[in-house]
């Protein structure tokens, strides 16, 4: 029997075994669980700045871990070898919760701060985030979530008290574009208001020539961030070929730093990336 996944707005209907568009959640005996549970392809102590969250603990170092699987399909994804990927492709091992904050704790000399949910798409298996970062509370660290925010607000409400700090992509502001990349733009723009009402927010937006780089686009996404908080950092970075996006060149770096003025006009922080 078919159940629908409730998690983002793709409202997967999952048969019996199968898996939803994200590869990571899965219909077991009747009940929608997360594949991807503990198992983790990437861990690094990365800087702070990395994330980036330019204005949350810098000059400190974070524990980062990701996963395999992701709810949209970004043709210019710079983590595709395992937001893409499937449970038999992705090479993953398994660290329960309590593994993984022990190690965070055992890196607090090297000026760890705490975890950061990062790499895949982390809130497609929200669980795991959710009891890593109880005991990491517990245990006086901090919680960063790296995401798309393309999810919907009830399953969000169990982790957003947990979490200390969010980087959020804001892909672009036109329906248009989240069309192409299979999201929403009014749930990402929700799941931003709801964050910054319990967490420090910075959002990234990454601009690639002739899909988002638009004046009147930026202009209208930071007067989106600014009714929020003028006060909420935004990163404008710099696309460069990759994954199913190999033809385009890479962002002029005079088109970053104008746009980056041009959202400066509305917010008191904006950060040129990857220039």
């Amino acid at each position: 029997m078919k159940i629908t996944c409730s998690t983002c707005p793709h409202l997967c209907s999952i048969d019996e075994h199968q898996v939803g568009l994200c590869k990571a959640r899965s219909n077991q005996e009747g009940k929608i669980i997360p594949i991807n549970y503990g198992l983790l392809t990437s861990i690094a102590l990365d800087p702070i700045e990395k994330k980036p969250l330019m204005r949350f603990h810098p000059g400190s170092k974070i524990l980062s871990v990701g996963s395999f699987g992701c709810n949209l399909k970004c043709q210019f994804c710079q983590n595709h070898e395992i937001s893409m990927a499937s449970k038999e492709k992705a090479n993953a091992r398994y660290v329960p919760p309590e593994d993984l904050v022990m190690a965070a704790v055992d890196l607090v000399s090297r000026n760890n701060i705490g975890i950061a949910y990062t790499y895949n798409e982390p809130l497609v298996g929200y669980e795991y985030v959710r009891d890593c970062a109880k005991l990491a509370r517990e245990k006086g660290l901090k919680n960063v979530v790296v995401t798309n925010g393309c999810f919907l607000k009830e399953p969000m409400n169990e982790i957003m008290p947990l979490i200390d700090a969010f980087n959020i992509d804001l892909k672009g502001f036109t329906n248009e574009f989240y069309k192409k990349i299979g999201g929403d733009l009014e749930i990402v723009k929700n799941f931003i208001a709801l964050a910054a009402e319990s967490s420090h927010v910075e959002v990234t937006t990454l601009i690639i020539p002739d899909e988002n780089d638009s004046e009147e686009e930026i202009e209208n996404l930071s007067k989106f961030i600014a009714g929020i908080d003028v006060n909420m950092p935004l990163h404008i970075s710099r696309f460069f070929p990759c994954y199913k996006m190999q033809d385009k060149n890479p962002t002029e770096v005079e088109k970053v730093y104008k746009l980056a003025d041009i959202a400066r006009k509305n917010l008191n922080y904006v950060y040129e990336g990857n220039c």
